[in-house]
């Protein structure tokens, strides 16, 4: 079989996994806390290629590259004043804990709501936790006591959903927990559309060569079966 196919179809089966990443990056460009992933790329081994008739080597020729691991970028963003008491960030390391279906999991979206029963939640109604492990309490005024809200460090991050995620807590975080403010998402808008364009641009290209070696055995079929005899 024709190499080419092959090291084309690697390419784009690379690019179509950036283009899911990159379109996922896009739509959480406006998500507090969000952090944006990262398909790490390495190429197959390099084949080489030897003269048939004289063992001669001509050189080596890769064989198109393949995901090895994504990488989420967990740097601290920017905060950005909201002036609504259950917006909560972190100035610097850690993350809230919330109590999910799935367990415990840990955030940088800290868009929180009272909940119906007085305690502090997310979006999706999951309770957040405080330093004790327990669910916070809302004021009757509508204020959160920071200093009661938990802020973890963790090790072994790995994200679980677009603001979740999970680790080993390593005690307390070192960032300060602040009320009215929001922490950024992590995604450059504009860079990431210039990312997606030059992926779709190498997509486009594996496609290109695809077509290319295709015409060109299928032109070479229809000339061995056109020769006479």
């Amino acid at each position: 079989m024709e190499r080419g196919l092959y090291i084309a179809a690697a390419g784009m089966v690379a690019e179509m996994v950036r283009q899911d990443q990159i379109s996922n990056d896009l739509a959480n460009a406006a998500t507090p806390g969000y952090k944006s992933d990262q398909a790490q790329q390495h190429s197959f081994k390099d084949m080489l290629l030897e003269n048939t008739k004289t063992g001669e080597v001509v050189g080596t020729l890769g064989a198109g590259p393949l995901i090895t691991k994504t990488v989420t970028d967990l740097t601290p963003e920017a905060l950005k004043s909201t002036g609504e008491p259950l917006d909560l960030a972190i100035a610097g390391p850690g993350y809230f804990a919330v109590q999910t279906a799935q367990g415990v999991r840990y955030t940088r979206n800290g868009s929180f709501k009272a909940g119906a029963d007085g305690t502090l939640t997310d979006q999706l109604g999951n309770k957040v936790l405080g330093t004790d492990r327990r669910p916070v309490q809302v004021k009757a005024d509508g204020t959160v006591d920071t200093a009661k809200v938990g802020n973890f460090a963790l090790t072994g991050v790995k994200k679980a959903g677009d603001s979740y995620f999970t680790g080993a807590t390593a005690g307390a975080g070192k960032g300060e927990v602040q009320s009215g403010y929001l922490e950024g998402s992590g995604v450059d808008a504009g860079r990431t559309m210039v990312d997606m364009m030059a992926s779709l641009r190498a997509y486009e290209a594996g496609q290109k060569a695809i077509q290319t070696i295709d015409s060109t055995l299928q032109l070479a079929s229809g000339q061995v079966g056109n020769l006479p005899g």
